[in-house]
């Protein structure tokens, strides 16, 4: 992946090319100390990954993540600070780290991108009650329903998140949510899909499903509890 690191420290910059120089499958092709530095570099280059800094003077990393769009780069945030991690969960970044960045954790966040890069699946085909296919790589890939615990809008894309793993799917939400069965998935946010029989508690306005918040919009919220049959 050729990736730029965006950050207008330049200790900062230097830390991220040393992580980044460990790492086989990077290829630092740049650095910024701005966001539009950044941008600017975008509209001629192909980059498919941004290490990006969110405190910037001038544009900042989430003004810059809004103005690429969604078919932008994959983006990693680099920061010093948490404030900004549920703005990031709602840009679907592909990993939010803290500075300053461990290796192990460095490692993590490339993973992350990784499988966001070669999850190059584009459509879902016509479901039963019991299964899926999703087009992967040119192969056509069966998927049970029941291996779904929830499904997530990322731009272009749909995360079909299971117990092992996802599937990056090349559709819009609305469009996967008319195929599956009304009985066992909902809609509880703009971006969120939930299978009803994986959720595990509901805490703090999120839904808890195999360890991960999926969040509620509220008006969805009177309507999953209808749904879950409070008592």
């Amino acid at each position: 992946m050729n990736c730029l690191i965006i950050d207008d420290n330049k200790l900062a910059r230097t830390a991220m090319k040393q992580l980044a120089s460990h790492v086989d499958q990077l290829r630092v092709a740049g650095e910024c100390s701005s966001a539009l530095e950044a941008y600017n570099i975008l509209q001629k280059e192909k980059i498919d990954l941004l290490l990006l800094d969110i405190e910037m003077p001038g544009m900042n990393g989430i003004e810059l993540t809004r103005n690429i769009g969604k078919k932008g780069p994959i983006i990693i945030f680099t920061t010093a600070k948490k404030d900004y991690a549920v703005e990031a969960f709602e840009l679907h970044v592909a990993d939010y780290l803290i500075k300053p960045v461990t290796p192990s954790r460095f490692l993590q966040a490339i993973e992350r991108a990784k499988e966001v890069q070669q999850a190059t699946s584009h459509e879902v085909h016509d479901t039963d009650n019991e299964f899926v296919f999703i087009r992967d790589s040119g192969i056509l890939k069966r998927i049970k329903l029941d291996d779904i615990l929830y499904l997530e809008a990322m731009g272009d894309y749909v995360k079909l998140h299971t117990s092992q793993k996802f599937h990056a799917v090349h559709s819009t939400l609305k469009a996967i949510e008319e195929r599956l069965p009304e009985t066992k998935f909902m809609r509880v946010h703009r971006s969120y899909i939930v299978a009803l029989d994986k959720i595990d508690a509901i805490q703090d306005g999120a839904i808890v499903i195999s360890k991960n918040a999926v969040p509620v919009a509220d008006a969805y919220r009177a309507a999953l509890n209808s749904r879950l049959n409070l008592l």
